[in-house]
């Protein structure tokens, strides 16, 4: 496998990431379905310029070579000024970014048989420190540390295809309680300091009170506190799909099954006692052309008790995809009512959206915003997701002509590193190796 090493200037270690092999041309990107998303998309702007620079900057982000930054978009289209034009309508404008995604969800669920939110995180490497969000990031799945932005996005997920419609950016302490660093990005006075996975919930409630119908969301928390993630998801009705560690501790709450009078034990224990009830379930890969596939799987009734003492009963999922051995995944939903079959294959909509985040979303743009304006990415997410959902849609085999993108792990994804501070190109080392 080729490999490209990030090299950074201080003592944070590198991050090793698989590059990406260009493949042969498939079917073209349909226009009719990049015009009618801009039709979709641009038309509650009030001004004809407005749209005119929109309309050209998501064409830019698809047709670019390289990276999708305001600098390389204006030299593939051409004439001198369009620049510091393009840089204006994306860093400097007036327009509001929430229309365009609440329009961009919509037009989604007409076009697909959305099945789930999925709440993924991005990682965004970065060599300089002032683009906004940046601080050291533990990369959670790789154990290690870097430094860059933090993102999560909400992904609407089909079988067929996933789109992100949504986007927070964490903000540590000092984006927060530094006003020079704060006013210097431009950041609202609205937003505060958010842990990981205290956005991760927040961007999912966020879209659930701006836009319906509301779906099933899917959120990894393996490294958070799930009783603060339950809590404000059930209060506001979000269904929702956990995904837990196996040392998180629940109570089995049937009287039937083993463990019941053991207490709280961790859920990789309570599974191990219920192997039993353990049922073949069949479900599609989408992240292989929706091969069929089979995992056992087994839910059980648990308990978890949150901080105010409030003791919510929910379902323990367990996958297994080896027999003898512990699960390979387990989950933690409120949907009670829904059995182990409809479960497992909602859970498999991760893979979905990582195999599209691999595809095309880091050939669209969605981690090339070089600016340092909260504003500036906020605005650049929603046309690089509106570009993402324009390839997924004409269902073309899409290379955006980058030819060095790559792809990041299936939980969280890490790529190239971006100094990001300005547009003048001080990039982080990548090197072979």
């Amino acid at each position: 496998m080729n490999t490209a090493v990030i090299r950074r200037r201080d003592s944070v270690r590198p991050l090793t990431v698989p590059r990406r092999n260009r493949r042969p041309a498939g079917p073209a990107l349909s226009d009719d379905a990049v015009g009618e998303l801009c039709a979709t998309l641009f038309s509650s702007f009030p001004r004809k310029d407005q749209r005119q620079r929109g309309e050209q900057y998501l064409r830019g982000l698809l047709t670019t070579q390289g990276r999708k930054t305001a600098r390389n978009i204006a030299a593939h289209l051409g004439p001198p000024a369009t620049e510091q034009t393009l840089h204006h309508f994306i860093a400097d404008s007036t327009w509001n970014w929430r229309p365009l995604r609440a329009a961009l969800a919509a037009h989604l669920e007409r076009k697909t048989a959305v099945q789930a939110w999925v709440v993924r995180r991005m990682s965004i490497p970065k060599t300089g420190e002032h683009s906004v969000g940046v601080d050291r990031v533990l990369a959670p799945h790789l154990r290690q540390t870097f430094r860059g932005q933090q993102a999560f996005g909400v992904w609407l997920a089909s079988q067929e295809l996933s789109a992100p419609v949504d986007w927070r950016l964490v903000l540590p302490d000092q984006w927060v309680h530094d006003h020079r660093l704060r006013d210097r990005a431009g950041v609202p006075e609205e937003a505060g300091a958010e842990s990981p996975q205290e956005c991760a919930v927040a961007v999912a409630l966020e879209a659930a009170r701006r836009w319906g119908p509301r779906r099933p969301v899917l959120i990894d928390l393996r490294d958070g506190d799930l009783s603060a993630a339950v809590a404000p998801l059930s209060e506001a009705g979000v269904p929702f799909l956990l995904r837990i560690s196996g040392t998180q501790r629940l109570s089995v709450a049937d009287r039937a099954m083993p463990g019941f009078r053991g207490g709280p034990l961790p859920a990789q224990r309570i599974l191990q006692l219920v192997k039993g009830v353990r049922r073949p379930v069949p479900w599609q890969d989408t992240a292989a052309g929706l091969a069929p596939r089979t995992s056992l799987a087994a839910t059980i009734p648990v308990t978890l008790s949150d901080p105010s003492g409030a003791t919510r009963g929910l379902s323990l999922l367990g996958e297994w995809t080896d027999p003898s051995r512990p699960p390979s995944a387990l989950w933690l939903t409120g949907m009670t009512q829904q059995g182990p079959g409809p479960l497992l294959r909602l859970t498999k909509l991760t893979r979905r959206v990582d195999a599209d985040f691999a595809r095309v979303g880091e050939e669209t743009g969605l981690r090339d915003y070089v600016g340092r304006s909260f504003r500036g990415w906020h605005r650049h997410m929603t046309l690089a997701s509106a570009a993402h959902a324009a390839v997924v849609l004409s269902g073309a085999d899409y290379h955006g002509g980058s030819g060095d993108g790559y792809a990041g792990d299936s939980g969280d994804g890490y790529a190239r590193g971006y100094d990001g501070d300005s547009e003048s190109g001080r990039t982080a080392e990548l090197a072979s190796a």
